[in-house]
């Protein structure tokens, strides 16, 4: 996926991100706070290394819980020091206070509230990003020019925000979510259960693939079910569940898309609502603070959301508004319940869903999605930028706080004009 700049006509600082753990710092900032009362106990967590799904495991194993009784916002990535809360009901704070963690993690603070954490329930995260760039960090190398670059882009981002893109780590490794939710979208039939599960077991690709997956891949290419199903890692359990049920039913495509874990074939269809909504907002890139008669629009201020009616005189009524930052148009993540733009915005949604032959009738079926809309564009907040350096040599630091659900990667490829992607 070849990432589309906003401001691309300033040149980037190019560079590398994510070399040492220090590098790359996220803060969790909570939806609310939390009272100090109630049988939820509250637990803030810095973690070095650690993925949020493994703390997980190691918070339930620790405390003798199930997984699914420990609550939390939002996934955190492995290679980062990253600080989230987390969530245990009936556990008393001084227990969670003495618990032992393994090094690399460490609880910073505890507190008590009346609910569980859920996804989705934090207002943004805090960045603290380091740049290193082979080109200008031999010792002695002044940081002056990529400095500059980067304060332009930024003033320049500060004008128009930054385009609410979904970043490549919504994809998938193989960057191909997007189309397995697609094939799920036309599984109802053989034709289309044939095509998911070709691409979801076969499809080998020698710079993604290795080992024993790649083994798999060839096999099943070749036809060969069983062999394929000896050949996939045990932990890939939905990869061998549908094989599994492949090699039973004689090879019957609808029976293995059956196997499919559901809450996985629903992230790829979210994955695949992710790659339509991008390729909307692209088409309206480079004039994505404009408002358009029949726009659906979003309150920066409190998340509310208003239709523009379809109209040339109703869109310019609304403009000041959105060069104050005030409102931005939306983009469609399409459903069943999403709501409705009007006019030439409709149009425009529309041309997106025939090209990947669609309708909004696809979004309703059995694998279908509620849908929503999301804002074209983004404001991160307290932006900073300086140079420095350390053991590791000299770097830039960004950094910035953004909005649940908007992407640290598209800021920073707006900076670097690097394809940006964090595992």
């Amino acid at each position: 996926m070849k990432s589309l700049y906003l401001t691309s006509a300033l040149p980037g600082t190019g560079g590398l991100i994510k070399q040492y753990l220090d590098d790359f710092k996220v803060e969790e900032i909570p939806l609310y706070k939390a009272d100090g009362i109630g049988t939820h106990c509250y637990l803030n967590i810095e973690k070095r290394g650690f993925s949020t799904m493994a703390a997980v495991d190691i918070l339930a194993k620790a405390l003798g819980r199930r997984n699914m009784d420990i609550g939390y916002a939002g996934l955190k990535d492995k290679q980062a020091v990253t600080t989230q809360w987390f969530s245990v009901e009936h556990l008393d704070t001084s227990r969670a206070r003495s618990m032992e963690l393994p090094t690399g993690m460490r609880v910073v603070d505890v507190t008590r509230h009346r609910n569980k954490i859920k996804r989705g329930h934090l207002s943004g995260n805090r960045f603290i990003i380091k740049i290193r760039n082979p080109e200008w960090t031999r010792v002695g190398a002044s940081l002056d020019e990529p400095a500059a670059k980067a304060k332009a882009i930024i003033e320049s981002l500060e004008k128009t925000g930054a385009p609410n893109f979904f970043g490549p780590q919504r994809f998938g490794m193989r960057k191909d979510n997007h189309l397995l939710g697609l094939a799920l979208l036309r599984g109802g039939a053989e034709g289309g259960a044939k095509e998911f599960i070709d691409r979801f077991l076969g499809k080998p690709d020698e710079t993604l693939d290795h080992g024993g997956v790649m083994a798999a891949r060839q096999s099943y290419e070749k036809g060969d079910f069983t062999l394929a199903l000896s050949q996939w890692p045990g932990h890939l359990r939905d990869e061998r569940a549908a094989l599994a049920a492949l090699v039973k039913s004689k090879g019957n495509h609808k029976r293995a898309l059956f196997a499919v874990n559901m809450e996985l074939k629903k992230l790829l269809v979210s994955a695949l609502q992710s790659h339509l909504f991008n390729k909307v907002l692209e088409r309206r890139l480079m004039r994505l603070g404009t408002i358009l008669p029949g726009d659906f629009c979003y309150k920066h201020d409190n998340g509310a959301a208003f239709l523009v009616p379809g109209d040339p005189d109703a869109a310019a009524k609304e403009q000041h508004r959105a060069d104050a930052h005030e409102i931005s148009p939306t983009g469609p993540l399409f459903g069943f319940r999403m709501s409705e733009t009007e006019s030439v915005v409709r149009i425009l949604e529309e041309e997106v869903l025939h090209e990947f032959s669609l309708s909004r009738e696809n979004f309703g079926g059995p694998m279908g999605a509620p849908g929503s809309r999301r804002p074209l564009r983004f404001f991160a907040e307290e932006m900073g930028l300086e140079g420095g350096e350390n053991e590791h040599g000299p770097y830039l630091q960004l950094s910035f706080t953004l909005p649940s659900g908007s992407y640290a990667t598209v800021l920073l490829g707006e900076v670097m004009k690097e394809n940006v992607t964090i595992d």
